[in-house]
């Protein structure tokens, strides 16, 4: 006997989240809970569900369009997925990730492209990678009035320079740089900070150190809040899984079944069935065929 599918009950109605928000729960010790989303029903349910942040991640690239890595999706790519996610979701605060060559070329390109995240695209703020390097960046882009995330440790678009998906800040020269980076983007105007990949006890010390919040994601239990990419979450990438996630579903295989399922069904004309079925009355029908 099949085990009944668990009743999803939406959240209370709540007000908009926004940068305040995240910092209040900062200050309260409250968690912060974000998750990725790159279309309508997947941000609308999570919206449903109470997320605190939905990021819509350049690992678009990778787990929606097939991309070896986050390196080739563009900024149009990343606008139409943003669009889809600001239709579907109305509280969470939303961040869009800013793609590989959208900001390192200048800090004018970089205001006029989180700009447009901003003013096409629905989002409420912007993501970008790098440490003091991408200071100035920063500076520019909130002056413009626009919130910008950062994000230190492992950042995906340096993976060739950093020589692979690897953990970062390991030895205390390169902690004592993420450090100083973390420092670095708070005073740049950052409202919030992805740590990725980084020993716990660094992550800890990180988020001690500056004011404003950290997300977390193979950063330990110590970070203002979390974050994972949703298709690792629910069993949906199957091409690798980090150590730093945890699964808590494989929709991979539940999907599968169910292709396999309709196939069969299909093959041995079981579907559509009866009950699938429209159908005319019989004096429509006897009529119709006296006609032809």
């Amino acid at each position: 006997m099949s085990t009944p599918a668990p009743v999803f009950t939406p959240a209370p109605a709540r007000k908009k989240v926004t940068t305040l928000t995240f910092r209040q729960k900062k200050e309260r010790g409250e968690p912060i809970s974000m998750l990725t989303a790159y279309d309508y029903p997947t941000a609308m349910i999570m919206d449903q569900a109470g997320v605190d942040a939905i990021l819509v991640g350049d690992s678009l690239a990778m787990v929606v369009l097939g991309y070896e890595n986050t390196l080739p999706v563009s900024m149009d790519e990343m606008l139409h997925h943003a669009r889809a996610v600001a239709r579907g979701a109305k509280s969470a605060l939303l961040v869009g990730d800013m793609p590989f060559m959208s900001y390192q070329v200048s800090v004018e390109e970089a205001v006029r492209n989180a700009g447009r995240f901003l003013k096409e695209a629905g989002m409420d703020a912007v993501k970008l990678e790098g440490g003091h390097e991408r200071a100035e960046a920063v500076r520019v882009i909130t002056s413009a009035g626009i919130p910008v995330m950062g994000h230190i440790g492992l950042t995906p678009q340096s993976v060739h320079q950093l020589g692979g998906f690897r953990a970062q800040g390991k030895t205390a020269l390169a902690a004592k740089r993420l450090l100083e980076d973390a420092l670095i983007l708070e005073d740049a105007g950052c409202f919030s900070l992805v740590l990725e990949s980084v020993p716990a006890r660094l992550a800890r010390l990180i988020s001690q150190r500056v004011s404003i919040p950290t997300i977390g994601i193979g950063a330990g239990s110590a970070c203002d809040g979390q974050v994972l990419v949703t298709h690792d979450l629910l069993g949906l990438f199957d091409r690798f899984t980090p150590k730093f996630v945890k699964q808590y579903a494989n929709l991979h295989n539940e999907m599968a079944h169910a292709f396999g399922e309709y196939i069969a069904d299909v093959q041995t004309h079981s579907f559509p069935a009866a009950e699938h079925t429209v159908e005319m009355p019989n004096e429509e029908w006897d009529l119709l065929l006296k006609e032809l």
